[in-house]
């Protein structure tokens, strides 16, 4: 049986191969390239290097600049980088010299993923054209970022997901909205946006598919706004929004394509505005619910009274 086992790997075929070196984390790939020269063409293939996860190691900046010189190549789609903001590093990851080398080198990048990382000395022009998505979390950002023609940096950015971001304000949101086309915005740990900010950026958001708002400091208002004007929203996550009411919950109302819906609500909500909202949302197929101490009995009246609703309570 050994024998036989062992006898196969060189028989597979290099597609086969290349899918599995696709999805070795990076050291596994670059020494999977030492064991002998079939396995290094296959390393360096450039199907294996269309999405590169390097937030697992604290890699420096001269490593970084091997990679983009040496290893990515057009091929690339989606990357992932983690600085040492939060572990207390002086030295600077990015810079726009080596951003430019990575939008040149890599003109196919959809996906970039920045976690801490000080952007502070990095302009948001230098940012690569090619995005779609741009993903921060607990990463540092001038006031200059979104802002102005800086805006239009990255005509074609869809996605926007901003994690624990603190600089991340109202200024910021309209900024990015007006000049952006997304499809999805999802912010958590941005307590600098407020009401006044969804208001403002509201109308540019008509196109929005999917929309996160976590631990920001909005109300009512806010949700009137998004009730008014994101009309194509299908998925909708509202969290630790503790001055929401029923009132504000009504608003939702209007958003008939909405699929799925996660509310984490304070106590102030009351079960018969949850099932209200839910009974007027013809599309809608998911409820999580979490935050408010619903009892049993009202958790069974919620689901009798949605039949064709997943429901399920975040912990």
């Amino acid at each position: 049986m050994a024998e036989a086992a062992g006898a196969e790997l060189p028989v597979l075929p290099d597609s086969v191969l290349t899918r599995v070196l696709a999805l070795l984390p990076l050291r596994d790939r670059l020494r999977a390239a030492r064991v002998c020269r079939r396995w290094q063409r296959l390393a360096l293939d450039r199907t294996v290097w269309r999405d590169v996860d390097l937030s697992p190691h604290r890699i420096t900046s001269r490593t970084l600049w091997h990679l983009v010189r040496r290893r990515l190549r057009d091929s690339l789609r989606t990357l992932r980088v983690r600085g040492t903001l939060c572990s207390g590093g002086k030295q600077r990851l990015l810079s726009p010299a080596l951003l430019a080398a990575l939008g040149k080198r890599c003109p196919q990048l959809h996906r970039l993923c920045l976690a801490e990382t000080d952007l502070r000395p990095v302009p948001y022009e230098s940012i690569p054209p090619s995005l779609t998505a741009l993903e921060l979390s607990r990463c540092e950002i001038p006031a200059a970022w979104f802002c102005g023609s800086a805006a239009k940096a990255l005509p074609q950015l869809q996605h926007l997901i901003v994690r624990n971001v603190p600089a991340f304000s109202d200024h910021h949101l309209l900024n990015i909205s007006s000049q952006s086309r997304l499809k999805t915005l999802s912010l958590s740990g941005t307590y600098r946006v407020t009401d006044t900010g969804i208001q403002r950026a509201a109308p540019h958001l008509e196109e929005l598919e999917r929309l996160v708002l976590r631990h920001c400091g909005i109300g009512d208002s806010a949700v009137d706004f998004v009730g008014r004007h994101m009309k194509h929203l299908r998925f909708l996550e509202i969290g630790d929004a503790c001055s929401l009411t029923n009132a504000g919950l009504a608003c939702l109302a209007t958003l008939q394509r909405l699929e799925s819906l996660c509310l984490d609500l304070c106590d102030e909500i009351s079960p018969g505005a949850v099932i209200a909202l839910c009974q007027a949302l013809p599309q809608l197929r998911n409820l999580k619910l979490g935050g408010a101490r619903f009892g049993d009995e009202v958790i069974d009246k919620i689901q009798a009274s949605l039949p064709r609703c997943s429901f399920s309570r975040a912990p």
